[in-house]
C-alpha cells in the first residue's frame, strides 16, 4: 500500500504526480493557461506553490505562458508549464527562444488527439515529432516520456535535473490516459532525492562570461540580480552574449549546444527492458502503449511466442544504442503508436538487420495488448 511520508495512502492520477514531482524537484514558478487534458496540473500548482513560497500565474495565452517561465527561471527559479498540443504549438517561438539563450525550464504537453481542436478528452501520440523538431532553427532539446503515475514523479524529477545540469528545456510528453488514471504511489523522502541545481559563477562579475565554453559545453548561469552581467537575446551569440556575423564563433556555439547534450548520452538517453534475454522478436514503446505492451508480450509468451519489450523513456535524443541492440537481437521488431508512425521512422532509420513492423491508431482509441499479441503472433 502506498504511503506518503504522514503514513497516509495516496492514490494519486498522472497529472497530480507529475506536480508532486515538480515541487520535490524545487519547482516554484509555475505560468499556464488551462487547456484538457492538462488542467489538473494547473489546478494543483495554483494550490500548492503558495504553500511553499511558490509563486503561480495564469497567463493569457501559451505564448505568454513560455515566455514568462523563461524569465523566471533567468531570474533564478526553477520554472514549469503545462499544456497540451494546441497550446504547445503556441509554445514554440519561446521554446526555441529558451533552446538558444540555454535557459533551463521544464514543458509538459499531456497530449490528445488532434489536428487543432480535435479531440479533446482522447489519448494520442501525435506530438512527438513536434517535440523535437516544433521550433525552426538548428537547436537540441530533451525530450522525455511518461507510461504510468509512478513515473509521472520520477521523470519529472529527472526531468528538471537535466535541465539544471545541462541549461536546456526538456519537454515531458504524457497522454490523456496516463494524465487521468490513479494508481497507489509512493512518495519518497523528498530529502533523499537526488535533487541538482544549476552552476553558479565562481568568478568576480567582471570575468564572467554567460556562453563561455568550457569542457562539458555546459556554462555557469547567473540568476539576474546576483551583480553579474548577462545579456540575452534570441540572436546567435557570443560568449558575452552579444550577436556575432562572424563564422567562426557562430559554429563553435552551435556545436558547443549539441556537444553538451552528447557528452550526457549515458545518463540522459533512459530505456526500459522487459523480458529481452531470450526475445525472438521485440515491441519498441513509449508512453501509455508501453504498458499495453508489456501485458501483450507477456500473453504473447504464454502462446510460446518469445517476445520482448523495449520501452522507451526517451525519446530525443533518440536511444540509438539501445534500439539498435534490439534490432540485431530480434528477427522482427513492432512498433506501436497512437499516431500513423512517428517513433516507428525512427527506429527504421537506425535498422539495419530486422524487419520493422508497427501498429497504428488514431482513432482516439488505446492500441489493446490483444492485438500487440496478435500482431507478435503474426509475425
Amino acid at each position: 500500500m502506498a504511503r506518503d511520508q504522514n503514513g497516509k495512502t495516496r492514490l494519486l492520477q498522472g497529472n497530480e504526480a507529475m506536480v508532486e514531482g515538480a515541487l520535490a524537484a524545487g519547482c516554484r514558478f509555475f505560468a499556464g493557461y488551462p487547456i484538457t487534458p492538462a488542467s489538473e496540473i494547473a489546478e494543483l500548482m495554483s494550490v500548492r506553490l503558495p504553500m511553499v513560497d511558490g509563486t503561480f500565474i495564469q497567463m493569457e495565452d501559451e505564448i505568454a505562458s513560455m515566455g514568462v517561465i523563461v524569465g523566471a527561471s533567468l531570474a533564478g527559479v526553477k520554472s514549469l508549464t503545462a499544456t497540451s498540443g494546441p497550446g504547445f504549438s503556441l509554445m514554440q517561438e519561446n521554446l526555441g527562444f529558451a533552446c538558444v539563450t540555454e535557459v533551463p525550464c521544464v514543458v509538459i504537453n499531456v497530449m490528445r488527439g488532434g489536428a487543432s481542436t480535435g479531440l479533446p478528452t482522447s489519448p494520442a501520440q501525435g506530438d512527438v515529432m513536434q517535440a523535437r523538431w516544433g521550433s525552426h532553427g538548428t537547436h537540441p532539446i530533451i525530450v522525455l516520456s511518461v507510461s504510468s503515475v509512478h513515473d509521472c514523479f520520477e521523470i519529472t524529477v529527472h526531468a528538471f535535473n537535466l535541465s539544471e545540469k545541462y541549461r536546456i528545456p526538456v519537454v515531458i510528453l504524457s497522454d490523456e490516459v496516463v494524465a487521468h488514471t490513479r494508481e497507489a504511489i509512493v512518495l519518497p523522502d523528498r530529502k533523499k532525492l537526488e535533487v541538482v541545481e544549476r552552476i553558479k559563477p565562481s568568478m568576480p562579475p567582471e570575468w564572467y562570461q554567460p556562453y563561455e565554453d568550457n569542457s562539458r559545453g555546459v556554462p555557469p548561469m547567473a540568476s539576474f540580480g546576483d551583480g553579474y552581467r548577462h545579456h540575452v537575446t534570441g540572436l546567435v551569440h557570443d560568449a558575452h552574449g552579444h550577436s556575432t556575423q562572424r563564422p567562426e564563433e557562430i559554429d563553435a556555439f552551435q556545436r558547443r549546444l549539441f556537444r553538451k547534450i552528447t557528452n550526457g548520452f549515458y545518463e540522459i538517453q533512459m530505456t526500459k527492458s522487459m523480458l529481452m534475454e531470450d526475445a525472438e522478436v521485440a515491441v519498441i514503446a513509449y508512453g501509455s502503449v508501453s504498458r499495453s505492451a508489456l501485458r501483450g508480450i507477456r500473453m504473447a509468451r504464454k502462446k510460446g511466442v518469445k517476445a520482448g519489450l523495449l520501452h522507451l523513456v526517451t525519446l530525443f535524443p533518440f536511444p540509438k544504442m539501445a534500439v539498435s541492440g534490439v534490432l540485431r537481437q530480434c528477427r522482427a521488431v513492432l512498433v506501436p503508436e497512437m499516431n500513423l508512425g512517428q517513433i516507428s521512422r525512427e527506429v527504421k532509420r537506425v535498422n539495419t538487420s530486422s524487419k520493422v513492423e508497427k501498429i497504428n491508431r488514431i482513432d482516439g482509441q488505446l492500441i489493446t495488448p490483444e492485438e500487440i499479441c496478435e500482431r507478435l503472433r503474426e509475425m
